[in-house]
């Protein structure tokens, strides 16, 4: 059966949808992989995602938890996390743009200033945005540049936000000179760890952690490293107070599924205590970066810049075709004239599946 034509409000879409395909951009919709080896793009880096137990409670929270109240899977859930990362306190989110967008709108205001780095997620962008502060957006990891905001900025309240360690890019920012900067010019420090906790750092602590330094405010996934979904704030008991009564990604939102959020809680203990699985991950980056040649680096992304869309996309079909699972990542996602594969190791592959992945990948480097 074919698909009816669009409504009048919607046609110009037809045109637009064309646009993209021709550049190379349209995005499609392709079925979960299952294939002879796990995948190399994925975010599961502890294979935690795999992992089918934990469930228990209610599979739903029913309304925002200001209107229902907290399950014990929120609580218990906020709790690991609080022990884990040395926090006062902590909020979960239904997603990681959710804890993003939620804390950045609700934290800077009209007349505070942030400063962020280009290549920060979309959703600290969109954060950014709906803050009503001004943005003051640097060349990647310039700390310099950061600085010179800081010195001639107008605004009282000032907020540095950053990746600890970049999804698209594999790299990160000094912390410690970032913690140095903010304390030296009274600025809030806002760290979002997504692709860091769980693998990096003292128990998987993430890279603040590993650096020594305490971000004011810090945002981390439950769906990359522990396998599951939603996201999380922790801080200061004032900050989540604050999160709690205005940040509207979390006020008018259901909440977490209590279910979820009790089987992450087993995810956060078992990411915590077994070190066999981030140190097997690690392991694996460290191969596979050495097999692909590709340039120094730490974690487990690994980025093999191909510059056209077309190039990137022929890439991730002819390595799928030879059961290599991964995609080409294109514009707007990353800077136009960096598409690329982005490589993720797990502790879920073996040495066999790692050297399969490099005989395959190295043909693109």
């Amino acid at each position: 059966m074919s698909a009816r034509p669009p409504p009048p409000a919607l046609r110009h879409l037809r045109e637009e949808l064309r646009s993209l395909a021709g550049a190379g951009l349209l995005r499609e919709r392709p079925p979960v992989y299952r294939g002879p080896r796990p995948s190399f793009c994925s975010n599961d880096y502890l294979g935690l995602g795999e992992d089918p137990g934990g469930f228990e409670g209610p599979g739903g929270a029913g309304a925002s938890r200001l209107v229902v109240g907290e399950a014990d899977g929120h609580r218990a859930l906020e709790r690991e996390l609080v022990d884990w990362l040395r926090a006062d306190a902590a909020l979960t989110f239904s997603s990681g743009y959710a804890a993003n967008v939620g804390a950045l709108s609700a934290l800077a205001q009209a007349g505070d200033l942030i400063v962020s780095d280009r290549l920060n997620h979309a959703s600290i962008i969109d954060g950014c945005r709906l803050s009503g502060a001004r943005v003051a957006v640097i060349d990647h990891l310039d700390v310099a540049a950061m600085e010179e905001v800081l010195v001639a900025r107008r605004e009282s309240r000032a907020w540095v936000v950053t990746e600890s360690y970049f999804s698209m890019d594999g790299d990160g920012p000094d912390l410690a000179a970032l913690r140095a900067l903010c304390d030296r010019y009274s600025a809030g420090l806002i760290v979002d760890e997504a692709h860091a906790l769980g693998v990096l750092g003292p128990e998987g602590r993430g890279r603040t952690a590993q650096a020594g330094v305490e971000a004011d405010v810090l945002i981390g996934t439950l769906g990359k490293a522990l396998g599951r979904q939603g996201a999380f704030v922790v801080g200061a008991q004032a900050l989540v107070d604050w999160l709690w009564n205005r940040a509207r990604s979390f006020v008018f939102s259901t909440g977490l599924s209590p279910a979820l959020a009790h089987s992450a809680a087993r995810c956060v203990r078992r990411a915590r205590e077994d070190s066999s699985l981030r140190e097997r991950c690690l392991e694996n980056a460290t191969t596979l970066r050495a097999a692909l040649g590709a340039p120094p680096g730490f974690g487990p992304i690994i980025p093999l810049v191909l510059g056209d869309p077309a190039v990137a996309i022929a890439a991730a079909e002819a390595a799928r075709a030879e059961g290599v699972h991964v995609q080409a990542i294109r514009p707007p996602t990353v800077p136009t004239g960096t598409a690329r594969l982005r490589v993720t190791a797990s502790a879920r592959h073996s040495a066999e599946d790692v050297a399969a992945a490099a005989a395959v990948l190295k043909r693109f480097t």
